[in-house]
């Protein structure tokens, strides 16, 4: 069952039936809700063909013909801003922003349809709160003139109104197809009675201080979470509530953080590697690649699990985002692994799972970033980041060994040497793929960002002339799907900066430094003190707003205290990492949920056990610094 499946299945008891509202208005929302996704969908899968076409026309003309197109990263930027909009615009109309909807499960008929509808209520009443400061937002850009296209930068942030009005229009379509009158009206006195109470009570949060941080950013955070609304618009809830009531920000300015979430063009790799990952499966490379892999390690007890830890270690860091990482992974391995009885809640919760163990393998962005902002040599957190991961990575197999000892093997076939010659022969295109990618990366031939293009030539290529296996009329859906992904991804990302940019203007960075400069122990009392702070820290800021805000002021602590620096960066990364990875409130948990089509609430039964192995694998790497730094010397 997809994501969008199994969120919608909570929802079939409660459809609306052919009296419950006028039927010319149900007929001509339907028909209009089919124009509009069409239209939006094509648009977006478009944007997925030119934002292709833009990078590696930008690869071809700089490393061929010597010729470097000063426009293209900028052109793709704005785009990437549109995609990134419609595409979380598909997602909604489609179901598919990531939601816990483990609470809405256990309640009684009454109740879930009331929660259903109340989870389509919050994000509409959001939108409309947003709009208007949207709107300002790509007004006030009007007036900023890009440096190489020369046009007004309104082009580009015109994209947050435009996809916030199609939202609107979205979410409300939603709700007259999908919900009862009667259920209708009491979402929206609900939303209305809670919007006035907190506005009411602005007087009173307004001399709270930092209690606020706990009121919006823990306690309406989880409200939202843990009833269903999606995740991004529960962090970006907390966020307008905590801005328009106790401070003078404003909108606009949350407007524009959401933008600046939004607007890395790093995290264009994710959509190139997500439809990466589907032209693998596409082209027949990935079944190649799986019946390898299976004739290796098939006939071994969650061989297949084995797998892929060691394919996140190898690939983690050549697009620049993790979720990129995962995207190029989980499409070739999860079927697989599926049809040989895995559960769907263990497949994510370990793919979420090797994302934190592999954080801090170069060339990963989180050490350049700790490296710009410390002074640290990159050279020196890149050796430094090897075998912390390959420590984590070993609590992770051990899991995996418990879990799958009693696996039944006896229907898997196990390959003679010849078979797993001609099996390694036809999968050699697609095992030589990360080696090609992470060699342009390394040879200069392309960026992070670009360096996806060239995996989708040779992917089209391997399946036109190797695999001879290329259905055309699988291309626009696959775009499609690409673009929806993208947009619940970036849009969460979007919404997480939102809020982190929150949290540093309270005031809350300078205290916790402060606070963990007095505490007691020396070194390892630092660390002891560091890694829950940076799991916390993980977890709602993400790696690199965390190590720009924090990393200035706690490394010079760090070294006061004699811990070395390359060992408090692993174990700093690496606890953002479980941060970011863990549910509830881990963003890249969500990201690897969408990665995977998997509802987040199968992941949570599964994932405890992973993290507690990657908090011991942690606990080692704290423990021993020569595993950090026992390689800098030579």
């Amino acid at each position: 069952m997809t994501v969008a499946e199994h969120q919608l299945a909570g929802v079939e008891s409660v459809r609306v039936s052919a009296g419950s509202a006028p039927r010319s208005i149900l007929n001509a929302c339907a028909a209009f809700d089919r124009w509009l996704g069409a239209t939006v969908e094509t648009v977006a899968a478009g944007l997925v063909l030119v934002e292709i076409g833009i990078l590696l026309a930008g690869v071809v003309s700089r490393y061929v013909l010597h010729r470097p197109l000063v426009w293209s990263d900028e052109l793709a930027s704005i785009l990437f801003l549109w995609l990134s909009m419609l595409g979380a615009v598909i997602a909604l109309r489609r179901g598919e922003h990531m939601r816990m909807t483990g609470l809405i499960s256990h309640a009684g008929p009454a109740a879930r349809a009331f929660l259903e509808t109340m989870a389509t209520m919050a994000p509409l009443a959001l939108l409309l709160l947003i709009l208007h400061p949207a709107f300002d937002y790509a007004s006030e850009e009007a007036v900023i003139v890009t440096p190489a296209l020369e046009i007004s930068n309104a082009w580009r942030a015109a994209a947050i109104p435009v996809g916030l009005t199609l939202m609107v229009i979205t979410s409300v379509i939603r709700l007259l197809q999908r919900h009862r009158p009667t259920l209708l009206l009491a979402a929206l006195l609900t939303t209305a009675a809670l919007i006035a109470a907190f506005w009411l009570a602005g007087p009173i949060l307004q001399p709270l201080g930092r209690y606020n941080l706990i009121i919006f950013f823990v306690g309406v955070v989880a409200a939202n979470v843990f009833a269903g609304v999606p995740i991004a618009f529960s962090f970006a809830l907390a966020t307008f509530g905590y801005l328009a009531l106790t401070t003078t920000t404003p909108m606009m300015v949350m407007v524009g953080r959401l933008d600046e979430g939004m607007s890395h063009l790093i995290l264009l790799a994710v959509p190139l590697f997500i439809f990466l990952g589907a032209l693998i499966e596409m082209t027949g490379m990935a079944r190649a690649m799986i019946q390898f892999l299976a004739s290796l390690l098939g006939h071994v007890r969650g061989g297949l699990s084995y797998v892929l830890i060691g394919a996140m270690y190898l690939v983690s860091g050549i697009s620049g985002s993790k979720i990129a990482d995962m995207a190029a992974i989980a499409p070739v391995l999860f079927p697989e692994m599926q049809r040989r009885g895995a559960k769907p809640g263990d497949l994510v919760a370990l793919l979420s799972a090797t994302g934190a163990q592999t954080e801090t393998i170069p060339p990963s962005i989180v050490l350049i970033t700790i490296g710009s902002v410390t002074g640290i040599s990159i050279a020196a957190l890149f050796t430094g980041g090897l075998l912390p991961a390959l420590v984590l990575g070993a609590a992770l197999c051990a899991v995996v060994w418990w879990r799958y000892r009693r696996e039944d093997l006896s229907h898997v076939q196990r390959y003679s040497k010849r078979e797993i010659a001609k099996l390694t022969l036809i999968a050699l295109p697609g095992i030589l793929l990360p080696f090609l990618i992470r060699t342009a990366i390394v040879e200069g031939v392309a960026t992070a960002t670009e360096v996806s293009t060239i995996g989708i030539v040779y992917a089209v290529l391997a399946g036109l002339l190797i695999y001879r296996q290329f259905p055309w009329r699988r291309l626009k859906p696959m775009l499609v799907e690409t673009a929806s992904l993208t947009g619940a991804i970036i849009f969460i990302i979007g919404c997480a900066t939102a809020m982190a940019w929150g949290l540093t203007q309270s005031g809350f960075s300078q205290q916790l430094a402060s606070a963990m400069a007095k505490m007691p122990g020396g070194a390892y009392g630092f660390l002891a003190i560091s890694i829950p702070a940076f799991v916390i820290l993980g977890s709602v800021l993400e790696g690199i707003p965390a190590i720009v805000l924090f990393g200035p002021l706690l490394f010079p602590i760090a070294r006061q205290a004699g811990v070395h620096e390359v060992h408090y960066a692993m174990v700093v990364i690496l606890a953002m990492g479980i941060g970011l990875f863990a549910p509830p409130f881990g963003v890249g948990y969500y990201g690897a949920c969408a990665i995977s089509k998997i509802s987040p609430d199968e992941g949570l039964k599964h994932m405890w056990g992973y993290v507690a192995a990657l908090f011991l694998g942690l606990a080692v790497v704290a423990a021993v610094p020569w595993l950090s730094t026992g390689f800098l010397k030579f």
